[in-house]
């Protein structure tokens, strides 16, 4: 096994994918080699627009909650998911949107934000990746 973090990316939410950024910067901050393999409702935060439309898990109270906690992140001075996502890029973590599941969900290319994708693959890409890690996560 490698100095390798890789995670699926299955839910689009606002909470879980601060989660994963988060999780995959201190993997990359560590010197390992990071992999998301955004697939399902993960793949919403991908398309143009949409890194920031994510609900939360919990507690959405129909948008609500999702302010609420914006303002407590800000006061903590939490990082955007723009600014994650960016830290994530410059810090060399790759990223691989599934195929398949773009065609289930009527995904076409012209949708997404090619400067955040590295790869369009299917589930051999992820177990490539996912083979050689020393971490594996499903959020």
């Amino acid at each position: 096994m490698g100095d390798r973090t890789t995670i699926v990316v299955a839910s689009g939410e606002m909470d879980r994918l601060y989660s994963t950024l988060i999780i995959a910067n201190g993997s990359l901050a560590m010197g390992m080699d990071v992999s998301l393999y955004f697939t399902f409702w993960g793949l919403e935060r991908l398309k143009k627009g949409g890194l920031e439309r994510g609900r939360l898990s919990r507690m959405h109270l129909a948008g609500l909650g999702k302010g609420l906690m914006r303002l407590r992140m800000k006061k903590a001075r939490v990082a955007s998911l723009e600014r994650l996502m960016a830290e994530f890029r410059d810090l060399g973590g790759r990223i691989i949107a599934c195929e398949m599941t773009m065609e289930i969900m009527g995904l076409s290319r012209e949708d997404m934000r090619e400067n955040l994708i590295d790869e369009y693959g299917a589930v051999g890409t992820y177990i490539r990746d996912a083979r050689d890690s020393r971490i594996t996560l499903l959020v």
